[in-house]
């Protein structure tokens, strides 16, 4: 790999006595990673059971591993089930840092594809709110797809400026994880490609959006609100400089200290950050700095750890549904839903009712708010909570999302493969598939929730004969 001479020069001066042994890290591959969905299992159930990987964890969060790069784990039925996301493991290290609880309401400002999106949704178990924005509509599609693939339900995904969406939300949010766009230093040994970019964009381009992006995100933050800023960059202008630049601009944010892990580095300027280089762990190169907004109350002594172990937690039921709201209103739509269409008789065969106040229906599709959403955010939506579903011509559809929402045990008739089973990759490309003579006697005509190994994949429609395939076509198995 030719690496530019400037950023070489920059490196000398950064790293002083580490510099041969950052440089020959350049020499080895690039390592790759998964991590699982702790919104549908848990580190016992993935390491005894289900992994069909060989792994060895990530030290610095409970539900990340590596796997060897022949392992292909975009081409196994697990990934089209939504149990782990593919990520570089040191981008792991954002997500798992910033201390997101159930009932949180949690900003992605620049969220694609979702690697990070798709965690702190699994960590909010279905409660609260995540927004997930990203700036390019194209980006924002993928990462609609990735929060979707891992069923979580409670999500606004955006395409916004930070601008626009401080102007709608104010201080709103509990947590905020800025992932900003960066020069990318810290990537070259896994993208090549970016050492172009650096050339024609380096750090000192990419500084003054940083700060525009920290000043639109702070002004969202709630007094008591936690932020979580990173790059993946090494440049001390992107990093320390910028953090140093919102101490002075914003006196009520201040850092609070990251407990660190076995190969972390601290900041430059004994600043109390972490930063991450490939010489001192099994990653690429990774900069992080937790702040807290200053709140008039006393403060609380708060934990912070790398990462919250999943083997204790319990999945959070993705489709859970609170209590009917008394005070809330059902609109005509959904009204006219109800009498007009077979969406009551799919209902039925759901373990749950869903909240008719938080449903709405604009031209055809039907939605499941959040809970705590509010009408009056004027914003470019993607997606507006869980997309229950479309209406054809007085006919109800189940949309792929709400089938990766739900688990199997929440739908009443439900056909789980085995991921060895042949039906299942041709499920996945879109085939017809069969019943054994065992299943044709158990099944009644309509929907199906087609899984593997208990987990879901999507919908079916049973005809008598045969499993029409009602898989999402742009997910498909190609």
């Amino acid at each position: 790999m030719q690496l530019p001479e400037t950023f070489l020069e920059q490196m000398k001066l950064l790293l002083g006595t580490d510099y041969d042994a950052w440089l020959e890290s350049y020499e080895e591959k690039p390592f790759a990673g998964l991590r699982f969905n702790t919104g549908k299992t848990n580190r016992e159930a993935w390491e005894n059971t289900l992994s069909p990987f060989e792994l060895r964890r990530v030290s610095w969060t409970g539900n990340g591993y590596y796997i060897g790069e022949d392992a292909k784990a975009s081409r196994h039925p697990y990934y089209f089930a939504g149990l782990y996301y593919l990520q570089e493991p040191s981008a792991m290290a954002p997500a798992a840092v910033l201390p997101v609880e159930p009932g949180d309401k949690v900003l992605d400002l620049c969220a694609a594809p979702g690697g990070k999106s798709t965690e702190l949704g699994a960590k909010l178990k279905g409660e609260g709110l995540l927004v997930s924005n990203d700036i390019s509509n194209s980006r924002a599609k993928a990462l609609l797809k990735n929060l979707e693939l891992f069923g979580i339900p409670n999500i606004c995904v955006t395409s916004e400026t930070p601008e626009k969406l401080a102007s709608v939300f104010g201080p709103y949010f509990d947590k905020i994880l800025v992932d900003a766009p960066c020069s990318g230093e810290g990537m070259f040994r896994k993208d090549p490609d970016l050492i172009k970019s650096w050339q024609e964009r380096g750090p000192e381009y990419y500084a003054p959006i940083q700060r525009q992006i920290l000043a639109s995100a702070v002004s969202m933050l709630k007094p008591g609100g936690m932020l979580l800023y990173s790059t993946c960059t090494f440049a001390k202008v992107e990093d320390e400089d910028t953090i140093s630049w919102l101490l002075e601009t914003e006196p009520d944010m201040e850092l609070v200290p990251v407990q660190p892990w076995e190969g972390v580095c601290g900041g430059f300027d004994n600043m109390p950050v972490i930063r991450l280089f490939p010489h001192k762990i099994e990653g690429e190169g990774h900069f992080l700095a937790l702040l807290r907004k200053k709140d008039k109350a006393p403060q609380v002594q708060e934990k912070h750890v790398p990462a919250a172990s999943p083997d204790s937690a319990t999945c959070g039921k993705a489709g859970k549904t609170p209590a009917v709201s008394a005070s809330g209103k059902v609109s005509a739509e959904v009204r006219k839903l109800e009498t007009e269409s077979d969406f009551s008789q799919w209902e039925d065969m759901v373990s749950f009712s869903f909240d008719r106040s938080r449903m709405m229906v604009r031209d055809g599709m039907v939605y499941y708010l959040p809970e705590c959403f509010e009408k009056r955010w004027n914003l470019r939506y993607l997606r507006t909570g869980l997309l229950l579903g479309e209406c054809k011509k007085n006919r109800f559809e189940p949309s792929q999302a709400v089938a990766m929402a739900l688990r199997m045990k929440e739908f009443s008739q439900t056909l789980s493969l085995s991921a060895q089973d042949e039906r299942t990759v041709r499920y996945l490309k879109g085939e017809t598939i069969f019943p054994t003579e065992e299943e044709a006697a158990v099944f009644k005509k309509g929907w199906v929730l087609i899984g593997v190994d208990g987990y879901p994949l999507g919908w079916a429609k049973y005809t008598g004969s045969n499993f029409k395939n009602k898989y999402y076509p742009g997910w498909r198995w190609q």
